[in-house]
């Protein structure tokens, strides 16, 4: 298959691996919105993000080239960023581990900062600087943000005086290995490509890689194999593995610590009658192992996943909001309060899908204001998506489902800025809930809720937007839709033939003070950041959230 050229391959943010598995699987318009995320610097969110966590994930290959991956640790502090190219970086692997002794001045890096307990995650690749026995600068070539799908919440502490314990080689996976592997929900996989010449595309790349638990798959002691689905459409480990097979995983004990890495060649089968089978997958990537390390408590950081905070939620209401579109709403199963949440915070669930064993777990933005008493989330049906399907087919009212606490770090903070809300399509939700909670400040502080839609049909809570933005002033909605029908031109519900973009915005908000709040397809956001930053809004006064089919 031919693979997609950019017009200017000298700026694109992808090698040829990559723009072959993109061609592979149809993603026509990956390229001219990728340019505006792909970045060759820290943006400050991302410096803060960094430097704020006990923990990086890093891909690199050993003496003989091979690829493994590995967690860095350190008090706080152990992450700096002198400048927005430079992570200096007090930690090193230590001795046992497959990459010790393996980082060197100009030595490929892919770096992924993971916040397990807020979901957050972004990916920098790279090359080390200066290394030092304590450690070494990690200079930036791409960085961007990653969708957190999939990604089981989990908060940390850290034990004192830990030491690691005893580790082990082999060219095969022990049973007691096996399942460990069986039973993870989690694992991070390393890969990555270099030919001659120089190009920020070039390097190793670290990725996160979740499911269900069990979903990773141990066919024997030499090979297992996983599932990957929907995600940003980059193929960044696709496109590298297409060209090098090699590749390294790593699996995490969360409860002790300790890492069981692993590195071997993997083969993409691309949509055999196998891939079928897997509920969601798009693609089944097989592991053939070359070896295997373990090392117990390799790590003074432990994780709980906060069994704790699971609550029994009873299904109230079920709403129609669109033609695609449908709100649930829960109360606690036992009738007392509920945790509560910012506006723009999301809901881990748990459904307990037939014919799948494990629970299918997700997230999904919460659409109603703060409330103890109740929590709503509002998703749209996708022809994939095991859980919305699951949801809006089967979930009636009176259905008993598991949550979590709601989390997430797009959340509406300040309390008295200016807000523009800008979404598009199911984007909608988290606005909403913004929305809920700004309608009933006092005060009228100016605020702008700007959505896009297809047309009317398509377009879910026109009219409890229209009610909340009629309770204060200075709330002003703009609605712009794409393909509107010719009952839409009857009713004139909208304000705009086309389509939500940087222009509109400018013509719409003169506000300097304003913090920008974005969700919708990850190229409407690219697209719209971009511009925004080009009018010199600072980074700290935009706000994103994506989301994709679950």
């Amino acid at each position: 298959m031919t693979p997609i050229e950019p017009s200017d391959s000298s700026t694109s943010p992808f090698h040829r691996g990559e723009h072959m598995a993109q061609a592979r699987m149809g993603v026509r318009d990956i390229e001219h919105w990728a340019r505006k995320v792909v970045r060759d610097h820290m943006p400050e969110q991302h410096r803060d993000f960094h430097t704020a966590l006990p923990f990086l994930v890093m891909a690199a290959r050993d003496a003989q080239g091979r690829p493994w991956v590995t967690l860095l640790e350190g008090s706080a502090g152990f992450v700096t960023a002198p400048d927005n190219k430079t992570l200096s970086i007090t930690a090193l692997p230590t001795q046992g581990d497959a990459l010790h002794g393996a980082i060197h001045p100009k030595s490929d890096i892919g770096i992924l900062g993971i916040e397990l307990a807020t979901r957050r995650r972004n990916r920098i690749n790279g090359r080390a600087g200066r290394v030092t026995p304590t450690g070494f600068d990690f200079h930036v070539d791409q960085t961007f943000g990653n969708c957190p799908q999939y990604i089981r919440e989990r908060a940390w502490h850290r034990v004192e005086d830990s030491r690691p314990g005893p580790m082990s080689r082999n060219q095969y996976l022990t049973s007691d290995q096996v399942r460990w592997v069986e039973t993870a929900d989690t694992f991070f996989i390393a890969s990555g490509y270099r030919e001659e010449g120089e190009s920020p595309t070039y390097g190793m790349d670290a990725s996160h890689r979740g499911g269900d638990r069990g979903f990773v798959q141990v066919l024997d002691n030499r090979r297992l194999r996983f599932p990957d689905y929907a995600g940003n459409n980059h193929f960044n480990t696709f496109g590298n593995l297409l060209l090098d097979p090699k590749a390294g995983f790593l699996f995490v004990d969360f409860e002790s610590g300790s890492l069981l890495q692993l590195t071997g060649t993997a083969t993409i089968d691309w949509g055999s009658d196998e891939v079928t089978q897997v509920p969601g997958a798009r693609r089944l990537v097989t592991l053939e192992i070359d070896e295997v390390v373990e090392t117990r408590a390799a790590v003074s950081l432990r994780w709980t996943s906060d069994a704790d905070s699971v609550r029994s939620l009873r299904l109230i209401e079920k709403t129609r909001e669109s033609v695609d579109v449908t709100s649930f709403v829960f109360k606690a199963r036992d009738g007392g309060p509920l945790a509560g949440f910012e506006p723009g915070q999301h809901l881990p669930i748990e459904l307990r899908v037939p014919g799948i064993a494990e629970p299918v777990r997700r997230t999904y933005s919460l659409s109603n204001g703060p409330n103890k008493h109740r929590y709503r989330i509002t998703v749209k049906r996708e022809p994939q998506g095991i859980a919305s399907q699951f949801l809006h087919d089967h979930l009636e009212p009176g259905a008993i489902i598991n949550s979590r606490r709601p989390a997430g770090d797009f959340a509406m903070t300040c309390d008295r800025c200016p807000l523009v809300l800008v979404s598009a399509g199911v984007g909608i939700t988290p606005m909403l809930s913004i929305l809920n909670k700004v309608a009933g400040e006092r005060g009228n502080r100016p605020v702008w809720f700007i959505h896009g839609a297809r047309d009317g049909q398509h377009h879910p809570m026109a009219g409890e937007v229209h009610d909340l933005a009629s309770r204060r002033p200075g709330i002003t909605t703009h609605v712009a839709y794409s393909q509107p029908t010719s009952e839409d031109e009857f009713g004139m519900n909208y304000d705009l033939h086309g389509r939500v973009d940087g222009a509109l915005l400018a013509q719409l908000i003169d506000d300097a003070s304003a913090h920008y709040f974005l969700c919708g397809p990850v190229n409407f956001m690219a697209e719209i950041q971009a511009d925004l930053e080009r009018r010199g809004i600072p980074t700290d006064q935009i706000h994103t959230e994506s989301f994709g089919p679950v």
